[in-house]
């Protein structure tokens, strides 16, 4: 990619460098022209229109182009983890701007109101992705036959809606997550129709590899007035002995550090969605090699967690392999102050049984006052209502006041 110099990432300052004429363009790019806006991306980004295929998963975990409005129900894979350089490019409305993405978790919104458009670039925490994408924004100008829509009106200074009560509350039974938040009107029908009354939600994290365009404050108002019971999840920083782009720190302390503010960002999310304090919020720990520095890691970053979403009035949960990070977290808990304990723990076992029950992994006497969630299947499509959704399976027997 040609380079060429950003220095702030406001709406206002990109808006300056949109260019009337066009500029030479460099072999390894090729130009994108959506609605009166033209970009130039890595020419190896393959290019999504989601008018013709609204069931498009629009996915961060693979670098690509997505032009419109993503579908109310996309065709997502329910566990995808991980991020990297993506563009969405969509109409500029109230809804768009809602739901888009923050810094936090890796996400450059760029308003442009001479063409009616919303551009978001997604990046990873890899070295240079923030940069390609600050590029790749650099070179966006409006053609000739743009539309100019207004910016949408700032939303009031008022409390977010909020969520009916602490999540995931007081539930015992079948649960589902799923990479991207299914629209109101296919909770709707599963609520009518399924199993299931609790729903696993990526509120924030660096690793979040799904958009989530339906997932506001509205939408939690809503699910949650019907009865519906939220898992809030924050997918962030890995064990250092896996492979992510995102890893803990080998240093005690600097684990801890990265854990603390992987919770301070992750109340901030919940907060804007009106997910209460006195709700759990569970870090997403996906499955590593136990041991050593690595296991080290893990538990001082937990301690991090824990300790900031307590200082900020949230219970502390943590999803992780029953096999790795739950183990660990046995192993710890003679060692562990009570107040750096994890309240609520969610297994991922998959042995096709709908309960609770740790087997050899979690004693009986550990977080046994309703604090488990246990994944007991992964990756299947199921249909209810001719809605279908790709979902990893849970059952509940939880307690948040």
């Amino acid at each position: 990619m040609r380079r060429a110099t950003v220095s702030a990432l406001a709406g206002a300052a990109l808006l300056a460098t949109l260019s009337a004429a066009p500029t030479a363009q460099a072999a390894d790019e090729r130009s994108v022209t959506y609605r009166g806006y033209e970009i130039a991306v890595p020419a190896d980004w393959p290019v999504f229109d989601l008018a013709q295929d609204p069931t498009t998963c629009v996915r961060f975990d693979r670098p690509a182009v997505y032009l419109g409005t993503p579908g109310d129900q996309r065709d997502c894979p329910s566990h995808l983890v991980g991020r990297t350089t993506a563009l969405t490019i969509e109409p500029l409305t109230a809804d768009a701007m809602a739901a888009a993405g923050t810094p936090a978790d890796g996400t450059v919104r760029v308003p442009v109101p001479e063409a009616g458009l919303l551009v978001s670039a997604a990046h990873g925490p890899a070295a240079g992705e923030a940069e390609l994408v600050r590029d790749v924004l650099a070179t966006g100008r409006v053609t000739a036959d743009a539309e100019p829509a207004p910016m949408p009106a700032p939303p009031k200074d008022a409390a977010p809606l909020a969520a009916a009560g602490p999540q995931p509350g007081t539930y015992t039974g079948r649960g589902f997550d799923a990479c991207a938040a299914p629209s109101l009107s296919a909770m709707n029908t599963w609520r009518d129709s399924s199993p299931y009354q609790a729903v696993g939600v990526y509120i924030s994290g660096g690793l979040r590899a799904c958009s989530q365009p339906n997932l506001t404050a509205n939408w939690v108002t809503n699910t949650t007035a019907d009865g519906w019971h939220l898992m809030p999840i924050d997918v962030g920083r890995q064990a250092p002995c896996t492979n992510y782009a995102s890893r803990m720190s080998t240093d005690p302390a600097t684990a801890r550090s990265q854990g603390a503010t992987a919770a301070a960002n992750a109340v901030t999310a919940a907060q804007n969605l009106g997910i209460p304090a006195g709700s759990a919020i569970y870090s997403d720990i996906e499955a590593y090699t136990r041991g050593g520095s690595c296991t080290t890691a893990v538990l001082n970053y937990v301690r991090g967690w824990t300790q900031s979403l307590h200082d900020r009035g949230y219970l502390s949960g943590v999803y992780s392999s029953a096999a790795s990070g739950i183990a660990d977290l046995v192993a710890a808990v003679p060692n562990t102050p009570v107040e750096l304990r994890v309240d609520h723990i969610w297994f991922a076992w998959w042995n096709n049984v709908a309960d609770t029950d740790g087997g050899s992994y979690i004693p009986d006497n550990y977080w046994n006052q309703r604090q488990r969630i246990h994944q007991f299947r992964g990756g299947a499509t199921e249909t209810y209502g001719n809605v279908s959704i790709n979902i990893d399976r849970n059952y509940l027997d939880v307690v948040t006041r």
